[in-house]
């Protein structure tokens, strides 16, 4: 038997243990700052949809065209088009522990990701914020742009609470989600991170 790296369809080797964390949050919950430490601390890989996504259109390729003229469209890119490349991504890591940030974003992407890849996630990482908390932090972040700014970081809320938050519940039925209160300071936050994380504790301080 050919040993390789990865079976013929291009997914994971078979004896592999492959533990995948979903995280999910809002916008302006804080999520990028948290899975920096995260991957700092317990030796993960930080995956995010949308920087591959961009990533494929800057590379200039066939597939990245076709990305960027659905986007420009207003078309959402289908979830097979994500998927594959968080698993070529995934695959061309060498890791087996990844946190995949902003993913799923609706139920659709969530049943691809599980079908392609034939991977569960261990757990879901919930950042729980209050909308007023994430509303003001995104506009602290971005002073100095026009009033129509709060209408965009509105829709972006609803967005997020229309697709997301059926993703997150799918998952709480099954005792999958740890949600993490948010609003704390960055610090605190990661304490309660660290306590979810702790039984993927190998790397020597």
């Amino acid at each position: 038997m050919v040993d390789s790296s990865k079976d013929v369809n291009g997914g994971f080797p078979g004896d592999k243990k492959i533990t995948v964390v979903f995280v999910l949050g809002g916008p302006g919950s804080g999520k990028g700052t948290q899975c920096a430490k995260i991957v700092e601390n317990f030796g993960f890989t930080h995956l995010s949809a949308g920087d591959l996504l961009r990533a494929e259109i800057k590379s200039g390729s066939e597939n990245g065209s076709m990305i960027s003229n659905m986007i420009k469209e207003g078309k959402i890119v289908p979830s097979e088009v994500t998927v594959e490349l968080l698993q070529k991504a995934m695959l061309e890591s060498g890791n087996d522990k990844f946190l995949i940030d902003g993913f799923p974003r609706n139920e659709e992407n969530r049943a691809t990701f599980e079908n392609v890849t034939k991977i569960e996630p261990e757990f879901i990482l919930f950042f729980n914020c209050p909308e007023e908390e994430m509303e003001r932090r995104l506009l602290s972040r971005n002073q100095g742009r026009d009033d129509d700014n709060i209408e965009t970081i509105r829709k972006r809320f609803r967005v997020f609470v229309e697709s997301s938050v059926p993703v997150v519940e799918y998952y709480d039925m099954k005792g999958k989600v740890r949600k993490v209160d948010a609003l704390k300071p960055i610090d605190e936050v990661f304490e309660a991170v660290k306590a979810v994380f702790d039984p993927f504790h190998v790397k020597v301080e």
